[in-house]
């Protein structure tokens, strides 16, 4: 049975004050954590910067990928801006998701092999700007398989969720993250101590309805091949 891999790795990582990379890796921490507690999620994250997680379903893997770049837009990192660190503000993670199969998976000893992880794996590393003096950012989500049809009826739909989502600011994106993880507005309003009314203005902003229809579009695709 085919799963969805999600590698990313954070952008101008290294633009970041080793407090801002704490205040990072510990918001990424509880956020595996909340993956694993809703969609079975195994996560990883390796030398602060990269990440790996396995979606057991593979029909959740847009909404959980869109729920980590959302939590990474928002998490509060307080750094001198400059054009490295804009680009954090802007995109905060480049993340592809590989569909495939995986010859070898224990969670236990930590062994993720096969297909799908070495999709997402080339596809952001092809992408990734460590050492570069110039970062050029083109698009930061991708999805990549063996099956040519979904790649080609899901890079746009990507594309498009790839400019909603480097609009949206931090409060924005806390909402959206909320949204994608199950809770309603009235639920997220009293979590974020703000009104009902205002949660929904930031739905609105962020494109909450055409982000919805897309995830439910990918679930349905993968879920009936």
């Amino acid at each position: 049975m085919n799963k969805a891999v999600i590698s990313g790795d954070i952008i101008a990582y290294t633009s970041l004050s080793n407090a801002g990379k704490a205040t990072l890796e510990k918001a990424l921490k509880n956020l595996l954590e909340e993956l694993k507690s809703h969609f079975d999620v195994y996560g990883r994250l390796i030398k602060g910067d990269y990440l790996e997680c396995v979606v057991p379903e593979p029909q959740n893997a847009l909404r959980v990928a869109l729920a980590i770049k959302s939590c990474v837009k928002s998490i509060s990192v307080k750094e001198p801006d400059n054009n490295r660190f804009r680009f954090f503000r802007i995109h905060g993670i480049r993340l592809a998701i590989g569909y495939g199969s995986l010859s070898r998976y224990d969670t236990e000893k930590g062994i993720i092999d096969g297909e799908a992880i070495y999709l997402s794996g080339r596809a952001i590393n092809e992408e990734r700007t460590h050492n570069k003096k110039r970062v050029v950012i083109k698009n930061t989500l991708f999805f990549t398989s063996a099956n040519e049809r979904y790649n080609a009826q899901l890079e746009p739909l990507l594309a498009l969720l790839d400019v909603l989502m480097s609009k949206a600011t931090a409060r924005q994106s806390e909402v959206l993250y909320l949204k994608l993880m199950g809770l309603n507005e009235e639920e997220i309003a009293a979590a974020l101590k703000i009104s009902q009314p205002v949660v929904n203005q930031h739905s609105t902003s962020v494109g909450w309805n055409a982000i919805e229809k897309a995830v439910f579009y990918f679930s349905e695709l993968l879920k009936n091949p």
